[in-house]
């Protein structure tokens, strides 16, 4: 078999391999002669057929079993005497084959790039931290004790907050429309449950008011045939109740599953507590991809940016045609979304190769507790059919191995974190949850609006 190397640009390379006719032909009759000691044809003893008929019928039906092997073969021969590691399954092509004749083909594939890490323990980094607003575990109480809260019957005109218990039709040109009839409906006015308008037409009304309610269905109405039309209500007030929300006491946390107040103030911290600390994690981690991505400019596989551009694209269309394309998309072109979303598919495998290089350079792996506890966390959230998650992931390597990825990559943050420089910078928990670009923008625009402020009373003295 010989092995020459055609082509050697970037990570690019290709082979021509040539396998001599006789290979195949000593391949050709080591695979006959295995079949000849287990073939049975009539008129023969099991073993003792002649091989020329073994060949006439049997090397038609395992010239290409001979062939492909001879392509694995001489595959694996390019890529393991020079120690290359192929991003994908090599790009095979038979140049030239004939019975009898040496086979001719190509084989061509990117390898992945030698990556040399940078210092980690130069990038400096600030990690958001935030006390939890007492004023938001009051909020979540008095939230729970409206979920909690009670009514009574009163004799006098709803006012808002109210909870009237009313029965409807809607008509449009005087004609019933279906879905818009009900009987008994518990309606809390000032809940914005309804169509705007609607619960205000019905504050002052009492018990046994019948009133007609003349509203117009919004623009982006779910049913198509309503949207942005006028439509008119009849409603009769059956009874109008008083709300009381639930006193904010040990009772109201037993109605919910703990034992005592403090118990569920508790809980309630854990939980703010909780999403601040995945939000901080969330924005020192997106810190952390930028400056490697910016410490880092080797080539990446062309194949594996296409495949990731297809992918991002492929999403972007569906966002498009469903009517949810991201605001910073709007009015642009497709060639400079194509432009920029390369440019993300490039940076995406470019930080993946780095992160799976760190990773297995440094013993980085993924346990098996891990990946039970991935489980059991995705498991909850299917509340009720926990079993069937268990049964589908534990059935199905391909699912169970989209828990591995990106348990791995956290490691891999983790231990690139733990090397880098990252001080902790207290921010109100409300700093914390803006979203990094509208912080951007308004840092932006910050001095902006200093300077306004300045020329306004310059102006005034």
């Amino acid at each position: 078999m010989q092995v020459t190397e055609t082509n050697a640009d970037g990570l690019k390379r290709e082979f021509k391999v040539v396998v001599p006719a006789g290979q195949l032909e000593t391949r050709t009759q080591d695979r006959l002669a295995e079949i000849a000691r287990t073939v049975k044809l009539p008129g023969f003893r099991p073993g003792k057929v002649p091989m020329k008929i073994v060949r006439q019928k049997y090397a038609a039906a395992i010239m290409g079993e001979v062939l492909e092997q001879a392509v694995n073969d001489g595959t694996n021969t390019a890529i393991t005497e020079r120690e290359l590691r192929p991003a994908a399954q090599p790009k095979v092509e038979i140049s030239s084959y004939a019975e009898g004749a040496d086979l001719e083909f190509t084989v061509a594939l990117e390898i992945l790039p030698e990556i040399t890490p940078m210092d980690f323990a130069t990038i400096s980094l600030e990690r958001e931290k935030a006390e939890i607003p007492a004023a938001e575990i009051d909020e979540t109480l008095k939230n729970i004790a409206e979920r909690n809260e009670s009514s009574d019957v009163v004799e006098r005109a709803a006012a808002s907050g109210d909870l009237v218990i009313i029965d409807f039709v809607g008509k449009q040109d005087g004609v019933a429309f279906p879905g818009g009839t009900a009987e008994g409906y518990s309606l809390k006015l000032g809940s914005n449950t309804f169509i705007p308008g609607f619960e205000d037409q019905l504050i002052g009304k009492s018990a046994g008011d019948v009133s007609v309610v003349s509203v117009t269905f919004p623009e982006g109405y779910g049913n198509a045939e309503l949207a942005g039309k006028p439509a008119e209500f009849d409603v009769t007030i059956k009874e109008v109740k008083a709300v009381k929300p639930a006193e904010i006491d040990d009772e109201l946390a037993k109605k919910v599953g703990l034992d005592s107040l403090d118990a569920l103030k508790g809980a309630i911290s854990e939980e703010i507590g909780r999403e601040l600390n995945a939000l901080a994690r969330s924005k020192v981690k997106r810190a952390l991809l930028d400056a490697l991505a910016a410490g880092h400019d080797f080539e990446v596989p062309s194949m594996m940016v296409d495949q990731e551009f297809d992918a991002i694209w492929k999403q972007l269309e569906a966002d498009r045609e469903a009517g949810r394309l991201d605001p910073s998309d709007e009015g642009k072109d497709d060639d400079t979304l194509k432009s920029e979303y390369r440019a993300l598919s490039e940076r995406r495998v470019r930080l993946g190769l780095l992160l799976a290089e760190v990773g297995q350079k440094n013993a980085v792996t993924v346990t098996q507790d891990d990946l039970n506890k991935a489980l059991i966390e995705e498991a909850r959230r299917y509340p009720g059919q926990e079993h069937m998650v268990f049964q589908y992931y534990q059935g199905n390597p391909d699912a169970m191995n989209s828990l591995r990825a990106p348990i791995f990559e956290e490691k891999v943050v983790d231990f690139i974190l733990e090397l880098a420089k990252v001080t902790d910078k207290p921010v109100a928990a409300a700093d914390l949850r803006k979203d990094p670009d509208e912080a951007a923008a308004e840092d932006e625009a910050a001095p902006k609006k200093k300077a306004a402020k300045k020329k306004a009373a310059d102006s005034a003295e």
